[in-house]
């Protein structure tokens, strides 16, 4: 392991793994967070399927903002991941956090998904 923080998150995402499960009609939502990005993925777990994906390095997050390891980031891809999952007919998801604390970028993404319609 790269250091004892990663793993300590990998150690957590597993914890969480064990009750999460996506399907086609809830799909789980898979964040993944790095310095400069954050990455975004619906995920129907039972047939093995990305159903959609979407960063911060996308060219439809990058017109809103300028640099994507920041909360207005994540408020814009949470815009923008909302807004495609509605057009692939997904209205209800089921969070999967990746381990990673519920503050900052993590809760700024979410609180957009919520407020764009997405239900958790």
């Amino acid at each position: 392991m790269k250091n004892k923080k990663e793993a300590a998150r990998i150690k957590r995402h597993k914890r969480l793994r064990k009750k999460i499960v996506g399907s086609k009609a809830r799909p789980r939502l898979a964040v993944h967070r790095s310095l400069a990005n954050l990455y975004v993925q619906f995920v129907d777990d039972i047939n093995e399927k990305t159903l959609l994906s979407v960063s911060t390095a996308d060219s439809k997050v990058k017109e809103k903002v300028k640099y994507g390891g920041n909360v207005k980031a994540a408020q814009a891809l949470g815009e923008t991941a909302a807004s495609l999952a509605k057009s692939k007919g997904i209205s209800r998801v089921v969070f999967d956090r990746g381990g990673y604390i519920y503050h900052g970028r993590i809760r700024a993404f979410a609180e957009a998904v919520k407020k764009n319609g997405l239900v958790f």
